[in-house]
């Protein structure tokens, strides 16, 4: 099977199913608007083919950004020239906003379009013509994947057409528990880019009601990640006098991740909006438990006072009293982690999550 595959090659998301596919014998190309990207990693495949495009106008002036609106009737013409080359089974597009576009223009059929989140959660609440693109995009597509039900709901806001899903799970044998040094620190973390969106403004100040609660034990927040709020988040901390606990990690590679999350003794993830929550999924799946924001993502993937506990979005003082029980009953961890780690080898292993995948391929080029 021969897979056009329209894709972000900079995000991991892109990565782990060019990856997934690839090792499985299937030849991929992969269309991009990415202007870079590791490419020693997509070299580690001969059945792996990158091409990209770059807008002649890039920056998000508005000049530029109705010049690219007419520039995209190109990159259309460059795809299409790209298909007569290829040859494609399946032409699937990743994210609604512009490689959905591409590749609806592009006439090409069968066409997958996966939904991603903040491409039908935000995109089209900027205006009526947003809404339109989108229901256009979603009416040309021969089938439609999301992540979570809560992405199912939104999109079918804009199309009555059936919406598979498909989660975007973890490799257990990779986010697994592990031993790790560590010291007498109780341990909260968290996994995400520093943007308001994600609540960790919030995590911060429960976590300064946590630590005043419990002035005899030593605590520490691993904050691992970077983005435009580093500079007030770490403002924050200093204005709390807890700026000598907040660890700020930065950005480190996926192949670090499962080393953190079993250096956490919790890990909290307090996101506003959320539309599957694969942090939430990594974490359990190395055994540490959650304290999650009610954010619909999430409410997915972690059962309450099972794997975790839920709390109400922006919610400081619900926050802090559910990281007060796993210091109060330090054997919750330990129940809560084995639970954790039991649903998601239940419910997103990837290694399902792509045999789904290649099923709803073969479904398609079967009734084509």
């Amino acid at each position: 099977m021969k897979i056009l595959m329209l894709s972000n090659a900079e995000s991991v998301h892109t990565q782990r199913w060019v990856k997934a596919l690839a090792e499985r014998g299937y030849t991929i190309m992969l269309f991009t608007l990415s202007s870079s990207y590791n490419k020693d990693f997509f070299n580690l495949f001969d059945n792996v083919i990158v091409k990209k495009y770059v807008y002649r106008h890039s920056g998000t002036s508005l000049k530029n950004r109705i010049l690219q609106r007419f520039e995209v009737f190109f990159v259309v013409k460059y795809v299409k020239q790209l298909i007569k080359e290829f040859h494609p089974d399946i032409v699937h597009a990743h994210y609604a906003v512009d490689y959905g576009t591409i590749a609806s223009l592009s006439g090409f059929h069968p066409f997958v379009l996966s939904v991603w989140g903040s491409d039908v959660y935000g995109d089209p609440q900027l205006s009526f013509l947003s809404k339109q693109a989108l229901r256009y995009k979603l009416s040309k597509a021969d089938m439609i994947l999301s992540t979570s039900l809560a992405m199912v709901k939104e999109t079918n806001k804009y199309t009555s057409k059936t919406i598979e899903i498909t989660p975007f799970g973890v490799e257990t044998s990779f986010f697994c528990p592990a031993t790790i040094t560590r010291n007498d620190a109780f341990v909260v973390g968290n996994v995400k880019s520093l943007e308001p969106i994600y609540g960790i403004d919030t995590l911060i100040r429960a976590f300064k009601i946590v630590s005043d609660n419990n002035p005899s034990k030593a605590m520490v927040l691993k904050i691992v990640g970077d983005g435009s709020q580093y500079a007030s988040l770490k403002a924050l901390a200093e204005r709390l006098k807890i700026d000598d606990k907040v660890i700020f990690v930065g950005r480190v590679p996926q192949s670090d991740l499962p080393n953190y999350y079993n250096s956490f003794d919790v890990a909290a993830f307090l996101s506003n909006k959320e539309s599957f929550g694969v942090v939430a999924v990594e974490a359990m799946a190395c055994e540490c438990p959650v304290v999650v924001s009610d954010a619909d993502g999430f409410t997915e993937v972690v059962e309450d006072n099972v794997t975790g506990f839920i709390v109400p979005k922006r919610d400081v003082e619900a926050t802090a009293t559910a990281i007060q029980k796993f210091i109060d009953n330090p054997d919750l961890r330990k129940t809560m982690g084995t639970a954790g780690r039991e649903r998601v080898q239940r419910m997103f292993e990837w290694n399902e999550n792509v045999k789904t995948m290649l099923e709803h391929y073969k479904r398609l080029i079967d009734n084509k």
